[in-house]
């Protein structure tokens, strides 16, 4: 009788083995990926110090984010947790370390989309919103609408909640002194010649960059996108780069892909760099690295443009392709693994 029964019990064990392998196999690979922005990052401009602080951060934040996927979070939560860290940051271009308008204001933009229904929301030209990217998400679930724009969209915060804060706040000395650097710039250009859009075609692309975004997959197989910004440095007549702009900036299909840019907007918005992405892996089967290959070393490149992006699938494939000296740049994809990079050769 009892070597019936252990014989029962091994075929009993043999039966769960192939059972319990299968599920491992088809678990969602809960993954977060994150960027601080493109751009003439060299290491020969940072200090130990400095390096080791903008890495603890990115470190920070993608921890932050992976930690909600971890306990079977939503990846729009834990795109909206990671990107908190990054616009809490004086080190990155969003947030409290965005950079200043020419009326030496500032004015923070922000997008999310979700991969598993294409829903959207965004914001753009607030100022007293500590997290824009938080205010995105409510437009997309308590809003019929996708893009709200200045007071209309501070309004909206105001009645969602939101409490708001004095514009001083984003107040940064760094900032300060690149707005006055840019300014200079400026003013020399024009001396040369006096079509301001010329003479801002000769500013260094570090004033017109600046970006932190993330992309997420959870343990649903759901994918998200999130981007937020303080634009450009000594932006002026209210402009909006594609931070904001689902399809340049932002954009998340489960069919596809997650993507989020940074770099020169306006390019970003002529070639709406963050769809044409995944429309490639949509309908042309190419991978997420082909296509944010051809995309961000081929077609920006041609037109003039430059910047990067982040890129994550449903199968929790990862790619990161920029075209500048450095992007700030990290992933997480399971407890043991974190990645974090800044320069180009990392």
């Amino acid at each position: 009788m009892r070597a019936c029964l252990t014989i029962l019990a091994v075929l009993a064990i043999n039966l769960l083995i192939p059972t319990c392998h299968a599920q491992d196999e088809t678990a969602v690979p809960i993954t977060i990926v994150i960027h601080g922005g493109a751009g003439t990052i060299e290491k020969a401009k940072f200090t130990p110090q400095q390096e080791q602080a903008y890495r603890a951060t990115l470190k920070q934040a993608v921890e932050a984010g992976y930690a909600v996927l971890k306990i079977g979070g939503k990846s729009l939560d834990a795109v909206t947790t990671a990107i908190n860290v990054l616009e809490s940051s004086p080190y990155f271009n969003a947030g409290v370390g965005a950079v200043y308008t020419a009326e030496e204001t500032h004015e923070l933009d922000a997008s999310i989309m979700d991969g598993s229904n294409r829903q959207a929301g965004a914001v753009a030209g607030v100022k007293h919103v500590e997290h824009p990217i938080d205010l995105a998400k409510l437009v997309m679930e308590r809003s019929p609408h996708v893009m709200l724009s200045g007071e209309g969209a501070e309004a909206f915060a105001k009645a969602s909640g939101v409490t708001m804060v004095d514009n001083a706040m984003f107040n940064t000395e760094h900032r300060y002194e690149a707005l006055l650097k840019t300014k200079k710039k400026l003013r020399d250009a024009m001396e040369k010649t006096p079509d301001y859009q010329a003479a801002h075609d000769l500013l260094d692309p570090k004033f017109k960059m600046g970006t932190v975004g993330a992309v997420a997959l959870d343990s649903l197989g759901n994918l998200a996108a999130g981007t937020s910004t303080g634009g450009m440095t000594n932006k002026q007549f209210g402009r909006v780069g594609d931070s904001p702009i689902i399809g340049a900036g932002t954009f998340a299909d489960n069919a596809s892909c997650a993507v989020s840019a940074t770099g020169h907007g306006e390019y970003f918005i002529r070639y709406a760099v963050a769809s044409d992405i995944c429309a490639r892996v949509a309908y042309q089967d190419k991978t997420i690295k082909q296509a944010g290959y051809e995309v961000i070393h081929q077609v920006l490149p041609e037109a003039g443009g430059t910047g990067g992006v982040i890129i994550l699938d449903t199968q929790g494939n990862i790619s990161m392709p920029f075209n500048t000296a450095g992007m700030y740049r990290a992933y997480k994809n399971s407890p043991e693994n974190t990645y974090v990079a800044i320069f180009k050769d990392e």
